[in-house]
């Protein structure tokens, strides 16, 4: 395995529900390489999204340690993980989460905002945004708002905000739960090609045929991994969007 952007060892989240403790997670250890393409799975109340949750830096594990590109990130408390969060992450929602009023180009400059552009001028942090969206193929829907745009494209913006600050990874959360099988097709070929192109992807997800786009697969029941293997038949989403057409 290449150089280990997520590393992960011997981690527990504990939630204590009145005298009841729930180990969400329970002692699990996991390497995720520079360049890998992961989908996590597992039914519900698995752990896979308190997984995420602490992948995502969205919380803190209650014993463990968890290193993001080589921070140490277990510890840290809500302000230092909002900082990480926001400079090593690049998140993919189901629900796009986009702002309705806002220009997709402007909601992809939102992260650089958080980050004060980063010592970046309004016209480069424009410029940046701008390129993002090209790379999803929405070069000319930088102007369109929410309202404006279809699903999948709404999902082709929030995967262009994902990238405008160069995260470590991207961490996508269910990405194609709200779009028909074509448009999942499309939205998933943009996420082989961005890991081709060496990006980190860690894809949290139900549906076995989406997981199959990724290289690997870690599988969670009951807070542990349960198996972790590489995909056998990996499924190619370009071919398919090629012989079904795009609209």
């Amino acid at each position: 395995m290449s150089e280990a952007v997520i590393r992960i060892g011997d981690l527990t989240r504990v939630y204590t529900m009145g005298e009841t403790e729930v180990r969400a997670l329970d002692g699990i250890s996991i390497d995720v390489g520079k360049g890998e393409f992961v989908a996590v799975m597992g039914p519900s109340g698995s752990g896979k999204s308190t997984f995420m949750n602490i992948v995502g830096c969205l919380d803190r594990p209650t014993s463990g340690h968890y290193f993001l590109d080589g921070v140490d990130v277990s510890g840290l408390d809500r302000d230092a993980r909002a900082e990480i969060r926001n400079a090593k992450i690049g998140f993919v929602f189901q629900s796009f989460n986009l702002l309705s009023r806002t220009s997709a180009l402007e909601n992809v400059e939102l992260p650089l905002l958080y980050l004060a552009k980063g010592g970046m001028s309004d016209r480069e942090a424009t410029e940046r945004a701008r390129k993002c969206l090209a790379r999803v193929g929405l070069a000319d829907r930088w102007d369109h708002t929410q309202a404006q745009l279809s699903g999948g494209q709404q999902q082709r913006v929030a995967i262009a905000r994902s990238l405008v600050n160069d995260p470590a990874i991207l961490l996508a959360d269910e990405p194609t739960g709200n779009l028909d099988s074509k448009t999942s097709e499309e939205v998933m070929a943009i996420f082989q090609e961005l890991n081709e192109e060496g990006r980190t992807v860690v894809l949290i997800t139900h549906e076995p045929d989406i997981a199959e786009y990724a290289r690997r697969i870690v599988s969670f029941r009951d807070g542990k991994i349960v198996s972790d293997v590489p995909v056998a038949r990996r499924r190619h989403a370009a071919r398919a969007v090629a012989a079904g057409g795009v609209k």
